[in-house]
């Protein structure tokens, strides 16, 4: 039995509905209380950024930012800003945070950017080493003779 034939049976689907679904990203960043204004000054930053999306959080020290991740990362972003001098948050909860969503954007962009082709054929290119491969389980017996009884 094929895996993809047990996977059916099983009722899983690994096939979204949409192609690259999920990649619009809704995080938040959260900034250090000192130096006072730096949360106004970065969300007057990245709105000048073309397509990625802010907005003011009822915390005064957060600001809400979209985005796609093929076009930009939550890395890449907190990058730039302590590049231009704002300081971010710190706690541990937040390099937990930025760890995890860090690793899965990674991981989705890696994922978007190989070939799809490749994944989905992988397994014929082990049945074709095997079926090359010499090993015991061949039986020369002709089949007439096989089910003989």
């Amino acid at each position: 039995m094929r895996r993809e034939t047990a996977y059916k049976l099983a009722g899983r689907q690994h096939e979204h509905t949409v192609s690259a679904a999920g990649i619009h990203k809704e995080r938040e960043l959260r900034f250090k209380a000192l130096p006072p204004g730096q949360v106004e000054a970065a969300y007057r930053s990245l709105r000048m950024l073309k397509g990625l999306q802010v907005e003011c959080r009822p915390n005064p020290l957060a600001l809400t930012v979209r985005y796609s991740v093929l076009e930009y990362s939550m890395e890449s972003i907190e990058n730039a800003l302590r590049e231009a001098g704002f300081a971010l948050d710190n706690t541990l909860y937040m390099k937990l945070v930025r760890a995890l969503v860090y690793f899965c954007e990674e991981t989705q962009r890696h994922n978007l950017e190989s070939p799809e082709r490749l994944i989905k054929k992988s397994n014929e290119v082990y049945i074709q080493a095997w079926d090359q491969h010499p090993h015991g389980d061949h039986d020369d017996t002709p089949p007439e003779l096989r089910e003989y009884k």
